[in-house]
């Protein structure tokens, strides 16, 4: 993917979580059950960096469980981080930023304070970044961030198991691009609640990932499927730094 086509992608998930932000965050009141697995692999003092936070339910759900360490949530919709600080109100513990992960110089602009983090989080949020160079950039952003015995923990939509979902693909002519544009398995699903809007989408495999883990200094140490009726909407994994 040319790096116009990318931009294209990013500006279209931009203007999608402006104009639908209320919207997406009534559909996101609740953690998802893979999640609600993942809390119980994190201590309560652990520093934790949430990559796409959208409508702050994790970081209110931390709160509600006592957890004692940091927690920075970040996110470019800046009506989502509304969402979340009025759900969740910032603490010394708890603060959110408005942050582009297509940015190159995202992980510059986080508060000092925050050095390092012994766990990372991205729940729904790399199958929106379109093309492997800007995975890759973001994956080593990350592992720069992460203390040595740090965690990276990530969902990632599985829609194609979804008759459903499936049924949401658009053709990418909609948006004026070709297959030929764009890499396997990225798709353009669209959105009916509310009104009518696009969002570009990435759907992982587990080979995939791997290559990602490998090629940016991680290892994969646990995979684990959930959410949805069937258990299958959403790919999780646990990964460390390499030794």
């Amino acid at each position: 993917m040319d790096s116009s086509t990318a931009n294209r992608l990013i500006q279209l998930n931009q203007q999608f979580y402006q104009t639908f932000a209320h919207q997406f965050s009534a559909t996101r009141e609740r953690l998802q059950p893979g999640v609600l697995r993942v809390l119980e692999m994190i201590a309560t003092d652990a520093n934790i960096l949430d990559l796409g936070c959208g409508n702050g339910e994790l970081a209110c759900t931390l709160a509600q469980r006592g957890h004692q360490g940091l927690y920075l949530g970040l996110d470019f919709s800046g009506e989502l981080l509304d969402a979340a600080r009025a759900r969740c109100p910032e603490t010394p513990n708890i603060s959110f930023s408005q942050t582009d992960l297509a940015d190159p110089s995202w992980n510059h602009q986080l508060p000092t304070d925050h050095a390092q983090f012994s766990i990372v989080v991205a729940f729904a949020t790399l199958h929106h970044l379109p093309g492997r160079e800007l995975q890759l950039q973001t994956l080593k952003k990350v592992h720069a961030l992460m203390t040595p015995d740090g965690r990276f923990i990530h969902s990632n939509w599985q829609y194609l198991n979804s008759p459903r979902l499936r049924g949401r693909i658009q053709p990418w002519d909609t948006i004026g691009l070709t297959p030929a544009q764009v890499d396997p398995n990225d798709h353009l699903l669209d959105w009916r609640r509310g009104g009518y809007g696009l969002r570009y989408v990435h759907q992982f495999s587990e080979t995939e990932l791997l290559s990602l883990a490998g090629d940016t200094g991680f290892e994969v140490v646990e995979t684990f499927f959930s959410d949805g009726q069937e258990g299958n909407l959403g790919l999780y994994q646990v990964w460390r730094k390499k030794e």
